[in-house]
């Protein structure tokens, strides 16, 4: 009698999923499985995550896979010990939906901690950047703060606009700019003067 094999595809994506996320994080940086191929599923710019054009419902589900999302040099997959499936991102994987402004530790500065649509919360500081981009064809700020293993969010404009109140102006090689300060890191987030 033989065992019957791994189940594949989305179904293996779960599986493998629920079994190391009992445990905290999957170590998707350590696995390197031989197969890969793709699945249809495409996470839109508004965070939505798709499968076969249908958004899915289940937050639970979402949250799930969301814990075995890699970036790799070739773009972003769904990771298990035995399966690497490439999805489609159109931004970043994440969305950051708030964000708190907590003590930091000692008493010295702040710390400012997100948390994303997937549960996920993070302490911007060194290894966790606050960086904004300027769409070249509207001006528009693109702000993203990463999350882990080079997972990126883009911050909501909400949580955006709170920045911006929070920041305060410093002299940098570029000129004047303001920017924010969590865990020891500043990050200029505009040029002087925008939040007038």
């Amino acid at each position: 009698m033989t065992d019957d094999p791994a189940p594949s595809g989305l179904a293996g994506v779960t599986a493998a999923a629920k079994v190391a996320g009992a445990r905290g994080l999957p170590p998707v940086h350590l696995w390197h499985p031989e197969h890969c191929g793709e699945i249809d599923i495409r996470i839109r710019k508004d965070g939505v995550w798709f499968h076969e054009g249908s958004p899915i419902g289940r937050e639970a589900l979402v949250r799930l896979f969301s814990t075995v999302l890699r970036l790799d040099p070739d773009g972003y997959h769904l990771v298990t010990p035995v399966e690497k499936l490439k999805i489609q991102v159109e931004d970043a994987p994440f969305i950051a939906t708030r964000v708190d402004v907590l003590p930091g530790k000692d008493g010295v500065g702040d710390i400012l901690r997100f948390e994303t649509n997937v549960g996920d919360v993070v302490e911007a500081g060194p290894g966790n950047a606050i960086r904004v981009e300027t769409d070249a064809a509207s001006g528009e700020p693109r702000p993203y703060l990463h999350v882990r293993r080079g997972l990126e969010a883009l911050i909501a404009r909400p949580v955006f606009y709170e920045l911006v109140e929070l920041a305060a102006e410093r002299d940098t090689p570029e000129g004047p700019r303001l920017g924010v300060a969590s865990n020891g890191a500043w990050f200029p987030i505009a040029p002087a003067g925008a939040h007038r």
